[in-house]
Order: C-alpha cells, then structure tokens, then sequence
C-alpha cells in the first residue's frame, strides 16, 4: 500500500447540521486505516461512501469531478466539501493515480478529445466513439499503471456482469504495485479476494466481510429464491393499491 490511513481533522467551526457532517458516517468518522492492496467503501445511498472516496481524491491532487493530477477541466458540484477537512498518511508518498467518477465521465471523455496526444493513453480513439463500457474498460487497460493510486466510484455503472470480471482481471494484474480504493455497490466486485470491505451503513464504519454486506445476502436470496423474493415485493404492492382504492 502506499495511502495507508485517512483522518479528519476536528476543527470548532464545523457545524454539524450541515453536509458533508450531517451524514452520520462523516459526523462520527474519526480514521480508517488501509492494509490491503484493494479496499471496497460499501453501504446504501446517501451513506457517505462516494463523500469519502471524493475528499481523498482531492487530498491527492487529483480533480474531483474525475482524472489525474493533470486534467485541468471543471464540472458544476463536482467540488469536495469534505476535501479540506481530511488528511492522509502516506509510506512512500506518491502523486501517480486517477479518480474515476462514473456519473461525470462523459465531462472528463471531453476534457481528453482537446487532447489528442493523449488518446494512445485511452485506446488509441475518443472515448466518446465507444459505448460508455467500453470506453471504461478501455481507461482501465491504458491508462492504468504501477505504482499508482486508483480511486473508484461506482465502476460498475458502465459495466455489464462480463467487464466487472475483466475489471477484476485488471485490479488483480496490477495489485502488486498499484492501490485501489472503490466505492461500489456490485456485489461481483465485492468478491476480490483478500480485500478489505468497510461498511458505511454502520455508525462508526467497519469492516465486514464478503458473505455479510447486504449486496450479497440481497442478490444471493433473489438469484436463489427468486419467484419468492417477487412474490413478497409485489404483494406488498397489491396491499397499497387495494388501499389507495378504499
């Protein structure tokens, strides 16, 4: 590992009414240390999972709305409102590494077609010419390197069941000299081997393990119970109908 904790620093002007220390997590959270070569931020929306990951990608100088410590570009609430508080312990320190921000990669897809130097670093070809999994698939295999820093939000959202493996294949070719940090909800990607899984559902945040996050249990029991697992989701429908109709 190279980022090996992240702390906040207390300070007695925060207010915490307001975001980002309203979210229960971020108002209780004090550290978490990092051991393993690929850690998973997990837990429901609104958790403070993506927060996080966010204020460590500015921390690292890389720009929050998704890239490297060298695209220069912005996008509107892609600023980190946790960034400032935090700080990060660092053996050896390095500046190599990206944030890949799912919902504003279509923004940094722009940002690299006004730099077309830059394009053998993501396939050769605009990421706008590839479907939207291909185009991360494609940033994962060329400009994914060693001794680097790799922050995740949400990778699964371009990516079909197939590429998460992929994904996987990727992570596990370049674990020995790379770090990465995700936020998901994929319960595929969940399963690394020998990562650290932190639960951001829990007050304060701790670490669970694979068969306990409730994207396994909820995906298992429906893959498993399936015709069940409808039957009580939409009965429960059928009840509030027949009382929106009395």
């Amino acid at each position: 590992m190279y980022l090996r904790s992240v702390s906040i620093e207390r300070k007695d002007e925060m207010d915490l009414r307001q975001y980002p220390f309203s979210i229960p997590v971020i108002r209780s959270f004090t550290s978490l240390q990092f051991t393993t070569n690929v850690t998973f931020f997990v837990g429901e929306n609104g958790s403070g999972k993506s927060t996080l990951l966010e204020a460590i990608a500015y921390q690292c100088g890389f720009n929050t709305a998704g890239g490297g410590r060298s695209n220069a570009y912005e996008v509107d609430a892609s600023a980190s409102a946790l960034g400032g508080h935090i700080r990060l312990s660092w053996l050896p320190k390095i500046t190599n590494g990206f944030f890949l921000r799912a919902e504003t990669f279509y923004n940094f897809a722009s940002h690299i077609d006004t730099m077309p130097e830059s394009l053998p670093y993501y396939g050769g070809r605009s990421l706008h010419a590839q479907s939207h999994g291909e185009a991360f698939l494609s940033l994962f295999k060329h400009r994914f390197g060693k001794r680097a820093v790799y922050l995740l939000d949400e990778p699964e959202a371009a990516l079909s069941p197939a590429r998460q493996l992929a994904l996987m294949r990727i992570m596990h070719e370049l674990e020995g000299e790379a770090q990465f940090i995700v936020a998901t909800h994929s319960p595929i990607l969940l399963g690394y081997p020998g990562a650290t899984i932190y639960d951001f559902d829990s007050v304060p945040v701790t670490d669970i393990r694979y068969e306990d996050t409730l994207h396994y249990i909820v995906t298992r029991r429906f893959l498993e119970q399936r015709e069940r697992v409808l039957k009580e989701l939409f009965a429960d429908e059928e009840y509030d109908n027949e009382y929106d109709d009395e």
